[in-house]
């Protein structure tokens, strides 16, 4: 009884800390899976079109309030790596199709492709190059630097050429520096993986020293390479006054790619995402509007955000709230579900429990009260005295009950019955 008595006293105590522990486990679960506001993107080297686009990256997540360092590299094979490995910082960056192993598939995760990766084959124009690579045995190539997308996409289409270092002097040089060799005469080819924006692609696109050479069988390439894809420039782009380039020329272009880790926060993901398509969906030479970024899975599968992005847009909140803030209102809603539905049948259950115990005590005194009645009623009992003390007893237990108001006349109604049975007790002593 003291422990009832001890509970029901204390009911509405243990009820606000019961919701208050509830509440502060549901604080914890949210304010540790919150995004952070800092994270590390694979570039390129300083210069490349992958930096050029990590710059605009950093200034678009600014705005959300997210610092994103850029981590140059010498192209895709290194930004891998760097993905892969946990201990990098790394979270998000751009690889070009055709880089990633299984390994990287099952570690990283794509928010699609989100443009065009031309390979640029410039060369000399006193050097004829009749049909793409035939025309590079003997020759001088700048190839890209070392374990650089265009390295490793260079070697790999030469070699199916049958050209390689035996037959050709292969260079490992930076665009910027192949460049000023090609145009100075100390070079004679160079093949960079670049977008049309570069400024080396602009330079020696304009110059009437520099020739461009056409692919004619990039159907071939596609066929070969699946990652690879068929891309058209135009025919005095690069400059009308000079008609530079004289004809259409056919390139062979992978596209690129925004991976990031698979444990990479989903609210980072869509800003991410958010911003691809302010960086990324406008018209250009290799694209129509809106066609990147793209729902496109090229060597590694696309993120279950992503997926939801390009079917149903962004969250509905993010178009008014900010991302941490959209972020806690929807953990938020998933918490609140299952607790609501623990604390909503306790919450409905106490009032009747409280209830249930005030009772309780005017109950107990009544059955004790109701057995003094019987044993008054009875003729074989004589020990008055002792009926008395234990009516004097429930009487004090009565006054000293500490009941609400609400229950202020069931303790009126017990004080009666006492009396009632005092005055049946006081005349049978009269009898």
């Amino acid at each position: 009884m003291a422990a009832k008595e001890i509970l029901g006293k204390h009911l509405p105590t243990v009820a606000i800390l019961v919701i208050a522990a509830v509440i502060a486990w549901a604080a914890i679960i949210v304010l540790r899976n919150m995004p952070p506001f800092t994270i590390a993107m694979a570039t390129g080297p300083e210069g490349s079109a992958y930096y050029q686009y990590g710059q605009r990256y950093r200034e678009e997540l600014a705005k959300a309030g997210v610092d994103v360092r850029l981590v140059t590299t010498a192209g895709s094979p290194e930004n891998i790596a760097l993905l892969q490995d946990p201990r990098s910082g790394v979270s998000v960056g751009f690889i070009r199709g055709g880089t990633a192993g299984a390994s990287a598939s099952r570690e990283l995760e794509s928010l699609g492709a989100v443009s065009y990766q031309p390979l640029w084959l410039f060369h000399k124009r006193e050097l004829l190059l009749a049909d793409g690579f035939m025309g590079l045995r003997g020759r001088k190539i700048s190839i890209g630097p070392v374990d650089s997308g265009t390295q490793t996409l260079s070697l790999e289409l030469l070699k199916r050429n049958r050209i390689d270092e035996r037959v050709s002097e292969l260079l490992n040089l930076a665009p910027e520096i192949a460049g000023e060799k090609l145009m100075g005469g100390e070079i004679d080819a160079m093949l960079t993986l670049n977008s049309w924006e570069s400024p080396i692609v602009q330079t020696l696109l304009a110059d009437d020293r520099i020739e461009i050479t056409s692919f004619p069988r990039a159907d071939a390439y596609v066929a070969l390479y699946p990652y690879l894809n068929k891309v058209v420039v135009p025919r005095g782009v690069g400059n009308l006054a000079k008609d530079l380039p004289p004809a259409d020329v056919v390139l062979l272009a992978p596209k690129a790619s925004l991976v990031v880790r698979k444990d990479l926060h989903s609210a980072i993901q869509y800003l991410l995402l958010n911003a691809a398509v302010q960086i990324h969906s406008g018209p250009g030479i290799f694209q129509h509007a809106a066609q990147f970024p793209a729902a496109q899975s090229i060597d590694v599968p696309l993120s279950s955000e992503a997926n939801r992005f390009y079917k149903s847009g962004p969250p509905f909140l993010q178009n008014y709230l900010p991302f941490w803030m959209v972020e806690l209102v929807g953990r938020l809603l998933v918490l609140l579900i299952p607790v609501i539905g623990l604390l909503y049948p306790i919450i409905r259950f106490l009032p009747s429990f409280y209830d249930w115990l005030m009772r309780t005590k005017i109950f107990r005194l009544y059955g004790e009260l109701r057995f003094l009645d019987d044993t008054i009623s009875s003729p074989t009992e004589r020990d008055t005295a002792a009926m008395i003390a234990k009516l004097d007893q429930l009487e004090e237990q009565a006054d000293s009950l500490k009941l609400p108001a609400a229950y202020a006349s069931m303790l009126y109604m017990l004080r009666n019955h006492i009396d009632l049975v005092r005055a049946k007790l006081q005349k049978r002593l009269t009898n």
